[in-house]
């Protein structure tokens, strides 16, 4: 009878990967970079777990979407007091913050708990094309 081995934290190894967004759609960009930061593209994925790698994603603000969404798509804040809803739509929140519409899409696509804010720590977004991260050599990922 075969065993299911669950593999224990230090028994994986956690990759770098770099991801260029400039001309890539919003929401197909989302779903590749989650399923990556949760590991589920490793045959040692466990969802109790954090098993994923690192994602570097540049040029956050060259990021595409498709039909009317640069006018119509809207994000919502509240801020706590009666009749306090703030609607933002996308063009505006992509020149006030570049970072925001890739970084929301993909928390939106991790799970809603502890698991989700440690998952979210390992993403890093950047508007343009420089990062810090040179020292860790990510690898090309291709969408």
């Amino acid at each position: 009878m075969q065993k299911t081995t669950i593999l224990k934290p230090g028994e994986f190894e956690r990759d770098w990967y770099i991801v260029d967004a400039s001309g890539k759609t919003l929401g197909r960009l989302a779903t590749r970079v989650a399923t990556i930061l949760r590991g589920k593209h490793k045959p040692g994925f466990a969802r109790h777990m954090d098993v994923g790698d690192f994602v570097i994603i540049v040029n956050a603000d060259k990021i595409h979407v498709t039909g009317n969404k640069m006018e119509d798509k809207t994000y919502w804040s509240h801020t706590k007091y009666p009749g306090g809803i703030r609607l933002t739509n996308f063009k505006e929140k992509i020149e006030k913050d570049p970072t925001f519409p890739v970084t929301h899409a993909i928390k939106g696509m991790l799970p809603h708990n502890k698991l989700g804010r440690r998952l979210m720590k390992k993403l890093k977004v950047y508007a343009g094309a420089k990062h810090p991260h040179e020292s860790q050599q990510p690898k090309e990922l291709e969408l």
